[in-house]
C-alpha cells in the first residue's frame, strides 16, 4: 500500500510540470492556417506504417515458429 501511495503522490508532483501557458504563437499560426491537419496526417502515417510493420513481422516470425516446430 505504502508503493501505491508513494507513486500516487509522485505522479500529482509530476502533473504541475506540465501546466504550460497555451497563448503560443506557434501555436496559433499552426492553427490559422491549416498546418496542424498535415502535422496530424504525418502522425497518422507513421502509426500506421509501424503498425504494419510490426504485423508483416508477427507473420514471418509465426511462419518461422512453424517451419521450426515441424522439423523437431
Amino acid at each position: 500500500m505504502k508503493k501505491i501511495s508513494v507513486t500516487f503522490l509522485m505522479l500529482m508532483l509530476t502533473l504541475q510540470l506540465f501546466a504550460q501557458n497555451g497563448d503560443s504563437s506557434l501555436t496559433e499560426s499552426v492553427y490559422a492556417t491549416g498546418k496542424i491537419y498535415v502535422v496530424v496526417a504525418c502522425i497518422v502515417l507513421i502509426l500506421f506504417g509501424l503498425l504494419f510493420f510490426l504485423f508483416t513481422i508477427e507473420k514471418r516470425l509465426k511462419k518461422l515458429e512453424e517451419k521450426s516446430s515441424t522439423k523437431n
